[in-house]
């Protein structure tokens, strides 16, 4: 039985309720409920990570079955933390040998650009992969409000120089209504601590470059980052891709199909930033799981991927302009305030 206690919404989810059930009869009741797992599945988890639509899940199912769907699709990391002496910067020639068509993308560039966007398609899925060349020009942004309210990545970018921008960290956001000014966990900003709150529990940790240059994922203090040279940080998760090694996903990694952005470094130092749309169902595209990110990253060479936070957080900015296309829980084309960036500048 659905738990009522956490009905939410209750007017509204009625009225698409009785619309669905007169629409399609009995065919939703036996999607939800039926012998087939795939549609309880993708709404549970779908439903499970995202800040304000959780009672989508929870009206139709019971806790028990909430749990054991969540206890089906996780993923588990490594426990290792990045080698950074595996990580050793490259320089390219026009005779350089491509392994594949993602290498050939990533590696024909102009030797002025110092960014190259990649669209990617197909599969019901779109997505814009980011390949910076420098990765020292690689920072993290605040919102000037950081603490009392985020900014929009719009606006970070613009403030901060940036020709590329794209959501970070989660944020603290009780009863669902945050204005995004309190960041979850370690925040670092040229080797200043600038938060340090709890984040919650589970898989991932500290996201961060250190003074060489070399993305860093790892479990630890923000005391500990400073002292181990890390000069800008989020902490969020999961961790993807650790030293080449993809973390282990069962089922859909447990977060579902929703917007996604990431975060990777290559073994020749090249950093990739990825976001995928999602919630644009008129166009068939749901949005990327956690395989999904983990694919398309070690396609184009990730040596070292982080998760950063999905849904309606998820922006793209290059050169001042939007380029993925948001779709907020409520069907608009917005992405929300948010309290850090991650920026490559000039």
């Amino acid at each position: 039985m659905p738990n009522k206690r956490r009905l939410k919404k209750p007017v509204k989810i009625l009225i698409i309720c009785l619309s669905i059930f007169v629409l399609l009869g009995g065919s939703f009741a036996f999607a939800l409920y039926g012998p087939w797992k795939n549609f309880r599945v993708w709404l549970i988890t779908s439903a499970m990570t995202t800040m304000n639509h959780q009672y989508l899940a929870t009206i139709f199912y019971s806790d028990k079955t909430i749990d054991e769907v969540l206890k089906d699709n996780y993923v588990k990391e490594s426990g290792e933390d990045t080698d950074v002496n595996q990580i050793v910067f490259n320089q390219y020639s026009s005779s350089t040998m491509y392994l594949n068509k993602y290498e050939k993308e990533i590696l024909t560039h102009n030797s002025n650009d110092s960014y190259k966007r990649i669209d990617i398609t197909g599969d019901k899925m779109r997505g814009y992969l980011v390949a910076i060349y420098d990765p020292s020009k690689v920072k993290v942004a605040v919102s000037k409000y950081m603490g009392t309210k985020g900014q929009m990545l719009t606006t970070m970018a613009k403030n901060n120089g940036a020709v590329v921008a794209m959501n970070a960290s989660g944020f603290v956001d009780p009863n669902y209504n945050s204005n995004g000014g309190v960041p979850h966990g370690i925040v670092i900003q040229d080797g200043k601590v600038l938060s340090n709150k709890p984040r919650p529990g589970g898989n991932g940790g500290l996201i961060g470059f250190n003074h060489e240059n070399k993305l860093v994922l790892s479990r630890m203090t923000a005391e500990q980052a400073v002292k181990a040279g890390i000069r800008d940080a989020v902490d969020f998760g999961p961790f993807l891709i650790v030293n080449g090694k993809p973390s282990f996903v069962k089922g859909n990694g447990g977060w579902g199909s929703a917007p996604r952005s990431a975060i990777a470094q290559r073994k020749d130092g090249i950093v990739l930033f990825l976001v995928m749309d999602g919630r644009d169902y008129a166009h068939g595209i749901a949005g990327a799981d956690m395989v999904d990110l983990t694919e398309i990253l070690l396609n184009y060479g990730a040596y070292n991927a982080a998760n950063l936070d999905g849904g309606t957080s998820c922006g793209l900015v290059i050169d001042n302009k939007l380029v993925n296309k948001p779709i907020n829980g409520n069907g608009q084309n917005l992405t929300r305030a948010i309290p850090n960036a991650w920026i490559a500048v000039k």
